[in-house]
């Protein structure tokens, strides 16, 4: 029976299961096991700058909790959403006096460490530089892209990864017994529910917690048990967590997979990559936009059709919007990664690219050169006569004529080495049989 005493503390499930030292913390064995080397410094007491980076709930602000609880240094926290220039002045000041007069050194923990400025960073680096105080950072981000680089280089960088399923169903078994609150209330769960609650939660142990402890306090079975199924553990996440912040690191990686599927003809990880970016809430213009640059750089001549469905996708989907527009979505993706590939065009005008940056490709030869409105000055001049005359190719058996049309520094070279694959087979047949034409 719940009762009045076990209500006592409202603080949620997640953050009464804190760990409160290093060996009660679960997960992040290969930076945390025994031995490792944030493991000795926690237990020595021999705490330098700190930066903990990975996704939620995967225990950074624990770690920092840990440390709090095992250091002799004074600790200071701060939230860099809410604090600002003034509240880090005020923790100095306070650094300085604990150095000074009682020569104690003050660890300063700041959650969410990349949403501080440029100039709340800067304002930092000198007091961390003098050792007044040791930084803790935490932040979901890659701190190398949100975190200046002085502060960087002056700290110890360790990333979290999401929990394994095991790690969340530890934790879980260890708030049912271990909880006031869980154990009063008597609940009752299937080891396979707490399995399927562990994996909904994607690595992030607080989601899963703050999903249990909802299921349980929404339950009305209080006399005796509570019991808690698939379908109340259903009701009491509305969405499985995906990790993907449409400014961050996930953002970038799920791009990432999603463009590779496509290259590497995967139609079931493309599709798979592109639902994740749709149930994250994605611009469906941005997706759009990715495959059309895929249909012509990684398919171009292979299959021409690429380019022209990728378009028509990305007209429709600004037509259309969603949800219907994950559909158009899916269909120009998965055409793109089942096309036969070649990269022929993208790599030949990269290659065109360079050499104009890197030497002197020469005059356009003079026989293509524009010969309408100029013509009555060029055929002024003494030696147009010398000059060969532009030959033109419908004229000549099959529309072709070997004549010379790169400038005389870049004869031989070439930019555009069609492949075997799909359409631009038949592109590269055609071009070897011109060329043994010119050879002859």
């Amino acid at each position: 029976m719940i009762t009045d005493e076990n209500q006592k503390n409202n603080a949620p499930l997640a953050e009464r299961m804190k760990p409160k030292n290093i060996d009660a913390f679960v997960g992040q064995t290969d930076i945390l096991g025994e031995g490792k080397l944030l493991y000795r410094i926690i237990k020595a007491d021999r705490i330098n700058s700190l930066i903990f980076h990975g996704p939620p709930g995967t225990g950074k602000t624990s770690l920092a909790r840990i440390i709090a609880n095992s250091t002799q240094s004074e600790f200071e926290t701060l939230n860099a959403v809410t604090s600002g220039v003034k509240d880090l002045r005020a923790v100095f000041k306070v650094a300085e006096n604990n150095l000074g007069i009682h020569n104690r050194k003050t660890i300063l923990f700041i959650d969410e460490i990349h949403r501080f400025n440029k100039s709340q960073q800067d304002a930092l680096l000198p007091y961390v530089e003098k050792g007044t105080v040791i930084l803790i950072g935490a932040t979901t981000e890659n701190p190398y892209y949100e975190v200046n680089n002085a502060l960087i280089s002056r700290s110890m960088i360790f990333k979290l990864e999401p929990l394994s399923q095991e790690n969340i169903i530890e934790i879980i078994n260890r708030a049912l017994k271990e909880d006031e609150y869980m154990a009063s209330a008597n609940v009752a769960i299937e080891a396979d529910v707490i399995a399927y609650l562990s994996d909904i939660a994607n690595g992030d142990a607080r989601r899963a917690l703050n999903t249990l402890e909802l299921a349980v306090l929404s339950n009305e079975s209080y006399k005796g048990a509570v019991s808690i199924k698939k379908e109340d553990i259903d009701n009491c996440v509305q969405n499985r967590n995906i990790r993907f912040d449409k400014t961050g690191n996930e953002h970038y990686d799920t791009i990432s997979a999603f463009i590779k599927s496509m290259r590497g003809s995967d139609p079931d990880a493309t599709l798979h990559y592109l639902a994740r970016m749709i149930y994250a809430g994605e611009d469906p213009k941005f997706i759009a936009r990715r495959i059309l640059i895929q249909a012509s750089e990684d398919v171009g001549n292979a299959d021409p059709m690429a380019l022209t469905v990728a378009n028509s996708a990305f007209e429709a989907v600004t037509k259309i919007g969603m949800p219907e527009a994950r559909i158009i979505l899916a269909q120009a993706a998965v055409y793109v990664a089942t096309a036969p590939k070649s990269n022929a065009s993208y790599m030949g005008i990269n290659d065109a690219l360079r050499d104009l940056e890197s030497m002197n490709v020469g005059e356009i030869p003079y026989h293509i050169k524009d010969m309408t409105s100029s013509s009555i000055e060029r055929k002024k001049n003494d030696q147009f006569s010398d000059k060969q005359a532009y030959k033109y190719p419908h004229a000549y058996e099959n529309n072709y004529v070997d004549q010379q049309y790169l400038p005389d520094n870049l004869l031989g070279k070439k930019y555009y080495n069609s492949s075997n694959n799909g359409y631009e087979e038949k592109i590269t047949k055609y071009l070897n049989k011109i060329r043994e034409h010119s050879d002859e």
